[in-house]
């Protein structure tokens, strides 16, 4: 692609201005402010995900000491909603005049790199059908994981358009939609479907939820103890933000190792904690025994224990089925049982959206990203002058945008000390013979969305350099102390190794 007269020209181009894209643009302006930036996004405002779901009772489902970014204290309970969420970025946004750099309703259509000028052209479309042209010297892809406009729903569903009440995916549910007195189906077990069935039974006539097979969870009340002791001691709220963090992530990591160690120790530690909330006579089983370990998916937080308040109270009840078909006035199960509802909500999950779906080429031709092998998740052979924010999902997402923006900035300041304008990583010679596998360990972490879609994303090496692992306990001493002289970074088309070894004679 040619660049065009009008092109606009920054050093880095931020796509996204989401949780990830605002945290990114922060660590550019406070890290290496010499830096011109922009950021593109295709709603019309600033939020991402916050932005899309609309359902009731939409909440986090991480902690916010540790979702919120670790330069900005967070002040609310540690389960916030989607407004405070949004209510905290735009705090950040503002505070930091990073408003002024965000470009609304730019739906970018390619993004292709050109080897002998070492830039980016990035074309975007505006709501009013102009065409815009960005050059970039690096592209710092922030833009998510999942599609935002075409949620996931099971091809293999009979019979839905037979079904005449009101059937909607939660990420596609209208705020003014009025509830209160209906009977409502929820199809799922995740973390959507336990965030709306206690919203849907406080006005709703009835909640059932059906799912295919149960979810752990963690029932907690929705406070932290520790920050509440802190503040009524005095402490400034920085200092309690540090501290409240640190006490998470290690609670955190201490329980992600007992999953793997004692999984069966945790399962009934997780079910014990439930009865706080359920009553000691709860029966668990067969609804809320899930089949997997607890390493194997996401642990979903059950702020007070609201879910299982909502069963054993009688407002909402759990059927363990799978769907025969779509009836006129609701769901046959498998095994026969007719569950009628007047609105019916799929909680069903994501499509994987690798990069935005966006039409990448380098140097003329298409990138393919599951022919691509990744570097610790965030950057991609044959591909130059291009991160990826990919978050974490045992821990908050947020983590990783803090951690690899640090990354970022390191790389573009050695770039610039070492006077070179182009950075791409390459297997290396000690890789030769290395296994080439998916993405992700089924085995580690199999979440439907990922494993529906596992070929389009980049594939991983054997080796811990080449693969993205999840572990924000081993990735924030290792992320830090990369290398980036090390044999797999490669500038200007020459390894990083040779460039050293050249300069050392």
């Amino acid at each position: 692609m040619a660049q065009g007269e009008n092109a606009e020209h920054v050093d880095v181009l931020i796509v996204g201005a989401g949780i990830s894209g605002i945290g990114s643009a922060y660590h550019l302006q406070d890290q290496y402010p010499e830096k011109r930036y922009v950021i593109l996004e295709g709603k019309d405002t600033f939020g991402g995900t916050w932005e899309t779901h609309k359902y009731p009772g939409v909440r986090s489902d991480s902690d916010l000491y540790t979702f919120g970014y670790r330069f900005k204290p967070w002040v609310g309970a540690p389960i916030a909603s989607a407004q405070a969420i949004l209510d905290y970025m735009g705090e950040v946004i503002a505070e930091n005049g990073i408003d002024a750099h965000i470009r609304y309703g730019h739906w970018i259509t390619a993004c292709a790199w050109d080897s002998a000028t070492n830039l980016w052209t990035v074309t975007a479309r505006t709501k009013d059908g102009a065409e815009k042209t960005f050059t970039a010297n690096f592209l710092w892809m922030c833009q998510g994981y999942y599609d935002h406009h075409k949620p996931y729903i099971p091809a293999d569903w009979q019979g839905v358009g037979d079904y005449k009440g009101q059937f909607v995916h939660a990420q596609l549910w209208d705020p003014q939609t009025d509830y209160a007195g209906k009977r409502i189906l929820v199809i799922g077990s995740g973390a959507t479907a336990a965030t709306v069935i206690p919203a849907f039974a406080e006005k709703a006539a009835h909640v059932t939820m059906l799912q295919r097979s149960p979810t752990y969870f963690y029932c907690h009340p929705n406070q932290n103890e520790l920050a509440d002791r802190l503040r009524q001691i005095g402490i400034d709220e920085p200092t309690v933000h540090r501290v409240v963090r640190a006490q998470i992530m290690h609670d955190q990591a201490v329980m992600d190792q007992r999953c793997v160690d004692e999984p069966d120790v945790v399962a009934a530690e997780l079910r014990e904690l439930a009865k706080v909330y359920a009553g000691e006579d709860f029966a668990f089983e067969p609804h809320f025994k899930p089949k997997y370990r607890p390493w194997q998916q996401r642990l979903a937080f059950c702020p007070d224990g609201d879910l299982f308040r909502a069963a054993a109270e009688g407002k909402a009840t759990v059927v363990t089925d799978t769907i025969d078909r779509f009836t006129e006035t609701g769901v046959l199960t498998s095994s026969g049982q007719l569950i009628e509802a007047d609105i019916i909500v799929a909680c069903t999950g994501f499509h994987l959206s690798v990069l935005g779906d966006i039409p990448f080429s380098v140097d003329g031709k298409p990138v393919n990203w599951g022919d691509t092998v990744t570097y610790r998740g965030m950057m991609f052979t044959g591909v130059p002058n291009l991160v990826w924010v990919f978050g974490y999902f045992r821990a908050s997402w947020t983590l990783r945008v803090d951690l690899l923006g640090d990354f970022v900035c390191r790389l573009l300041r050695h770039m610039d000390e070492h006077g070179s304008h182009r950075v791409e990583v390459a297997l290396r010679p000690e890789d030769e013979g290395m296994e080439i596998l998916p993405w992700i360990e089924p085995e580690s972490f199999n979440p439907g969305y990922l494993m529906r879609d596992l070929a389009k994303l980049p594939q991983r090496g054997a080796k811990d350099e080449w693969r993205h692992n999840q572990n924000y306990w081993l990735e924030r001493d290792a992320i830090p102390a990369i290398d980036l002289d090390a044999p797999e970074f490669v500038y200007d088309g020459v390894p990083a190794s040779a460039k050293a070894l050249e300069a050392a004679e």
